[in-house]
């Protein structure tokens, strides 16, 4: 499994912003590989917010990140919030789990 880590700082309408990341969010908890889909607000100031989203594997997450509905969305929420995104895979023990499959 990987998790897409999605930081994004709003510096659009925060009313705006929150429905198109609706929009965003039930199209990905749609997607074929979605395990589960969660948003964070940052205590405090009300402009940061953080996606996490976990995938399957690696290609059920770029499958639904290069699909046209998905691109949509990102082309809508890039308007309102600067996005810092990055994918990241589990580590159980001090080993990453893709390192740890490959020795099984």
């Amino acid at each position: 499994m990987v998790t897409f880590v999605n930081r994004l700082d709003v510096h659009g309408d925060l009313s705006e912003f929150l429905a198109v990341k609706s929009r965003a969010a039930r199209f990905v908890r749609a997607q074929p590989g979605c395990v589960s889909h969660q948003t964070l607000r940052l205590v405090g100031p009300a402009n940061v917010y953080v996606e996490l989203s976990v995938w399957r594997d690696a290609a059920a997450h770029r499958a639904a990140v290069t699909s046209e509905g998905f691109r949509n969305l990102a082309r809508d929420l890039a308007e309102l919030a600067t996005p810092e995104t990055a994918l990241y895979e589990t580590v159980t023990d001090g080993t990453p789990a893709a390192a740890a499959d490959a020795t099984r």
